[in-house]
């Protein structure tokens, strides 16, 4: 009997995926409070996470409780040299904690995320154990972070373990606040630099976004984490490895319109197509950014 029921609960899950065009590879999309699976492709697929990485390290800097207020100067060994993405954050700028914990989860600043593992209690090594601790304590049996960037190819993990890291951040009212900010300006080395939150849809009308995050690398594919809501309701979603941005952005659109029940979200299907090849035949220009 226990079998059966199993059977007709991936059965059903598994029509829900059918029934809403999803371009990304692995998909999650987990009802807040209850836990319920409402949307699931691919989800214990271990792939590369891009800039979704720069919740943990958030989370990791936070607990370590430190002088949000302190200043903390970009140093050359902050600057990627291994996608070379561009940043700017110009090596010697002086800025607070507070700012660079901006700057690396609302707009995904490479150099930002980098000088706060840099800048950590103990250093590198000690904020690499930290990381792993943290990723134990969570349950993350699947997941890898070596840096703090999302950069290298390395950082891997599941669908369903990114639903657990959103999950804990989302309990960070610095988290929640930071990347729910549709922009912000900043005062560097005497100039007001404005910057703008990497998701798009952050301030976007109709959106209700309480935790955000986006990830970008070659290996990764267009990456992104939110918690909606949607009808009076709330889920957290995970998207790994969608091959442009606007497959991405259609996916959460068609996974919010699945949310609330709108009948009219296969018809998207359509349109989720066209962006696909379209946004294919400009790959190339896209891949100059990273990690975002």
């Amino acid at each position: 009997m226990f079998k059966k029921i199993i059977a007709v609960l991936l059965a059903s899950l598994s029509s829900a995926a059918l029934a809403v065009p999803l371009g990304s590879q692995s998909v999650l999309v987990v009802e807040d409070g209850t836990g319920k699976v409402l949307l699931e492709k691919n989800a214990n697929v271990v792939v590369p996470i891009a800039s979704l990485t720069k919740l943990m390290t958030a989370m990791v800097v936070l607990d370590s409780k430190p002088d949000m207020n302190a200043p903390i100067s970009i140093d050359k060994i902050d600057v990627d040299m291994l996608k070379h993405s561009t940043s700017r954050l110009p090596v010697g700028a002086t800025i607070s904690r507070h700012d660079i914990l901006q700057l690396a989860l609302m707009s995904s600043e490479n150099r930002a995320a980098a000088s706060l593992a840099r800048t950590y209690p103990g250093g590198p090594n000690a904020f690499a154990a930290a990381v792993n601790a943290k990723i134990k304590a969570l349950g993350m049996s699947h997941t890898v972070i070596e840096e703090p960037t999302g950069l290298s190819p390395n950082n891997r993990s599941t669908a369903g373990d990114m639903i657990k890291m959103a999950t804990a951040a989302s309990a960070y009212p610095e988290i929640r606040r930071i990347t729910t900010d549709s922009k912000d300006i900043v005062n560097i080395n005497g100039r007001q630099v404005e910057y703008h939150n990497s998701n798009r849809l952050v301030g976007a009308k109709g959106w209700e976004i309480g935790l955000s995050k986006t990830g970008y690398t070659e290996e990764a594919g267009r990456c992104l984490i939110m918690r909606i809501k949607s009808a009076g309701k709330n889920a957290t979603l995970v998207l790994l490895n969608a091959r442009a941005n606007s497959a991405r952005v259609m996916d959460a659109l068609n996974i919010r319109r699945f949310i609330a029940g709108d009948e009219a979200a296969p018809k998207v299907m359509k349109a989720s197509n066209r962006h696909k090849h379209r946004a294919a035949k400009h790959t190339p220009r896209r891949h100059r950014r990273v990690a975002n």
